[in-house]
């Protein structure tokens, strides 16, 4: 047997294995860093400063469906000084890339009750997944 025949096998193997591992997860935490390129399969994650006590809150206004999957809710992390009150944190959220497409992931940061007033602050990217 040639080998060729023993090689073309092995070769295929480790193709399929290096496909179905995504590569590296992205981690995204300011806007200068967008538009994201993801891959089917990848992982996002996104962190932005926040401070829950003074009521403002980020909200996913669009989660560039159906390119990215939510991967569960914001979760909020305090600072390291537990002693200092009413310091801000970062709220994270995680996202896979589910289909190819473009997509816009859009949050904005206001309290949940004012409505009508405008976000103190917005994050919009742009995410493409191939």
């Amino acid at each position: 047997m040639s080998s060729y025949r023993l090689l073309a096998p092995v070769g295929l193997l480790l193709l399929s294995a290096c496909a179905q591992h995504p590569t590296q997860p992205v981690e995204l935490d300011a806007e200068s860093e967008c538009p994201v390129y993801l891959k089917v399969g990848q992982a996002l994650s996104l962190s932005l400063p926040s401070n829950p006590s003074t009521g403002y809150r980020w909200q996913v206004e669009s989660a560039a469906q159906p390119a990215l999957e939510s991967l569960g809710p914001e979760v909020y992390s305090a600072p390291q000084e537990e002693d200092v009150v009413g310091s801000a944190g970062l709220s994270t959220w995680r996202f896979q890339a589910s289909t190819p497409g473009k997509a816009v992931l859009r949050l904005v940061y206001q309290r949940p009750w004012e409505k009508q007033v405008p976000p103190v602050q917005t994050f919009d990217c742009k995410v493409v997944v191939r």
